[in-house]
């Protein structure tokens, strides 16, 4: 039985708020480039491409890693978070991935020290810093549980992902609902796999995304961060 402490289930709202002030709502991790190539035009494909992303690369490489970043900081071994960051870092497949990493982990690190989590603090200039890493301390360290940062994990993701087709493809705020809804079977599913796997099957690419993001700072107009 996962806790139902109203406190855990308050800071994990905050932590995987839209509001929260860390800029991931400048970055489309290639979707921007997905939708202008036609790739994603509708509310069906642009369903079939975060859930094609959600089954076959996070469920595989952010999901484990997250856990084992989460066991890292729960004993305090350093070494361990260091290894999965790194290993996190290193399967971003283009130059913006990294640097979208970088830029969201310093902003998280930044507002975690100010919500009173000072161990935050040592990842300001950390270069090859991943947000997922400081994601996992504030879940530790404001008692939330596992699977439940898991869940919040890949629902904030998805979210994010929606807000980008609203915007661009465009979608309505129904259809991006609708998309939302559909994942909620999903999700938990991807959870369960990614939470199983391990250490030798962790690590998925996906070839189109990291293509899209590669090829998104030539465009010739863009809306989201490159």
């Amino acid at each position: 039985m996962y806790s139902e402490r109203p406190e855990e289930i308050l800071r994990l709202l905050q932590l995987c708020s839209p509001t929260l002030p860390v800029g991931a709502y400048a970055y489309s991790q290639g979707l921007e480039f997905a939708i202008s190539s036609k790739w994603v035009f509708d509310e069906t494909s642009t369903s079939l491409w975060i859930q094609g992303l959600l089954e076959n690369s996070l469920t595989y490489l952010d999901v484990p890693v997250l856990s084992r970043l989460y066991d890292g900081w729960s004993s305090q071994d350093k070494n361990e978070v260091l290894f999965w960051n790194d290993f996190l870092f290193a399967n971003r497949d283009s130059k913006e991935l990294q640097e979208e990493e970088q830029q969201l982990a310093q902003a998280l690190s930044r507002l975690l020290v100010d919500l009173g989590i000072g161990e935050a603090g040592e990842w300001k200039k950390k270069p090859r810093a991943c947000f997922l890493s400081l994601f996992t301390l504030g879940a530790v360290r404001w008692e939330i549980s596992l699977h439940n940062a898991v869940l919040g994990y890949l629902r904030m993701w998805a979210e994010n992902q929606v807000l980008v087709a609203i915007k661009l493809v465009p979608i309505g705020q129904t259809s991006g609902q609708r998309i939302l809804s559909s994942f909620t079977s999903i999700i938990p599913n991807c959870v369960t796999k990614g939470l199983s796997l391990e250490d030798e099957e962790v690590g998925y690419t996906s070839p189109g995304q990291g293509i899209a993001s590669a090829l998104h700072e030539t465009q010739y107009t863009r809306l989201f961060r490159s």
